[in-house]
């Protein structure tokens, strides 16, 4: 589960759910990403850039799901040798591909795509980090293209300090104003959005995501290994501690014309 590399006291937090058997870490699990799925209305053959496309679990239900063809960016080399083992293995390596890359170097893709999706990454990004993202996604799309957004939320500025302190990474989550205010400003037009609650290690959000034998497996691993125990169960602390000022936030944005 773990390697000689691996620390869950320094690791970020991330990490630390994805070494205990957390298989989605998406801020507003499942049903929030389903829900930009039913937003974009995607139709065969549509061309979709996933941004840090992990283990490409998502680029291959998308495939699965819509007969759309997927682009994953990924820094991690053994994240991208897993994804592509994954996605071979699937059947889909005609429809899915991926890139090794920081996301900061988008501009070295040659194609547009109708949609970009990202989720639980331009939150990790400092404001100039978000403001250069969102204007390389704005450049990656076709005119009239949609932007997919899955991030963080909150109403109050103490929120990044305890996050960034408690998943040992710089989470910087802004107000629902200020996602709509970076969206416009980057070129896109707000067509749908929405939050919720940041529940993503509650109970009831555990079974939905990871299903009744995902969850047992999660909660096993926390018995059996104490020092991922204590993390996971600080950050639900936080969680809980900020849940009326902290949670998701999806948007759909569309390119508008120059």
């Amino acid at each position: 589960m773990t390697t000689n590399t691996f620390n869950p006291k320094t690791a970020p937090g991330h990490q630390v759910l994805a070494a205990a058997g957390k298989t989605i870490l998406r801020p507003g699990g499942q049903a929030a990403s389903r829900q930009l799925w039913t937003w974009a209305e995607f139709t065969p053959g549509d061309t979709v850039l996933e941004l840090a496309s992990s283990f490409g679990m998502s680029a291959i239900a998308l495939a699965r799901e819509f007969g759309v063809n997927v682009v994953g960016v990924e820094q991690n080399s053994e994240s991208v040798q897993r994804a592509t083992k994954a996605v071979r293995e699937a059947g889909l390596s005609d429809r899915i591909r991926f890139v090794e890359a920081s996301i900061f170097k988008l501009d070295q893709l040659e194609e547009q795509f109708d949609f970009v999706l990202a989720e639980a990454i331009v939150t990790m990004q400092a404001p100039a980090g978000k403001a250069k993202l969102f204007g390389l996604i704005h450049d990656r799309l076709k005119p009239g293209g949609v932007f997919l957004s899955h991030e963080m939320k909150t109403t109050t500025p103490e929120v990044s300090q305890a996050l960034a302190a408690n998943l040992r990474v710089n989470a910087q989550p802004l107000t629902a104003e200020a996602w709509q205010e970076l969206a416009h400003n980057n070129g896109f037009t707000v067509q749908q959005q929405a939050s919720g609650p940041m529940d993503l290690l509650d109970l009831s959000r555990l079974i939905q995501d990871e299903g009744v034998m995902g969850t047992v497996k999660f909660a096993s691993n926390l018995i059996l290994h104490p020092q991922l125990r204590d993390r996971i169960l600080e950050m639900r602390r936080v969680f809980h501690q900020y849940q009326s000022s902290l949670g998701y936030w999806l948007m759909a944005a569309q390119r508008r014309p120059q």
